[in-house]
């Protein structure tokens, strides 16, 4: 997986890393801490720019989270609500706990969406109830720039640092690579078996 990302962004350079950017926030099969310090070392290699590579992958992570949080928008509350109650079992949420994310986003939208920026699978499912929220798009795309700006900043300035020990960081990426996915595939199949729909009945209309 890691000879994939790096011809992936040695290849395409800024459009490679903005595109799997936007994979990561769209669907994210690999979180960005398994992408960005690759093109930390491109940049230390002098195949890239420093902080064109910061710009990329920022521009990247907030475009890909823009359909989730216009899709929770266009679908509403009610919608999706109904919808978790008789689907949700795929997407591991009901409607109770579309209510509790909908009001912590009410009450403190800005700052959950920038540290959500910080954390792995988060990232990507914060778009949702910002948008059912009715969060404005100006802050909602603001604080996630914000977030994703920090963090990229901080990956791409540690592959540029450990672009000296290339080949270490690589054989340890990739035991990492499959760990995460393995995680990430068992807390689904978990909540997948686990599930159940909400307390209180989700009606449309």
């Amino acid at each position: 997986m890691t000879n994939w990302i790096i011809e992936t962004i040695t290849g395409a350079g800024y459009l490679g890393l903005f595109l799997l950017m936007l994979l990561e926030s769209v669907f994210p099969p690999i979180p960005s801490e398994l992408i960005i310090p690759f093109a930390g070392f491109a940049a230390a290699r002098g195949e890239l720019n420093f902080i064109g590579v910061i710009l990329a992958a920022t521009a990247g992570a907030v475009v890909g989270m823009a359909p989730w949080y216009f899709a929770g928008r266009f679908f509403g509350l009610a919608r999706v609500k109904w919808l978790a109650d008789r689907f949700g079992r795929w997407f591991a949420l009901n409607s109770d706990e579309i209510d509790t994310a909908t009001r912590w986003f009410t009450r403190y939208g800005p700052v959950i969406v920038f540290v959500g920026r910080l954390l792995p699978i988060i990232r990507t499912l914060i778009s949702v109830p910002a948008g059912l929220a009715k969060m404005s798009a100006a802050r909602f795309f603001l604080a996630s720039a914000a977030g994703a700006l920090l963090w990229n900043t901080v990956l791409v300035s540690a592959g540029y640092l450990l672009a000296e020990h290339y080949d270490l960081v690589e054989r340890l990426i990739d035991p990492v690579t499959i760990i995460v996915l393995v995680a990430v595939v068992a807390l689904y199949l978990w909540r997948v078996v686990t599930w159940k729909p909400g307390q209180s009945p989700s009606r449309l209309g």
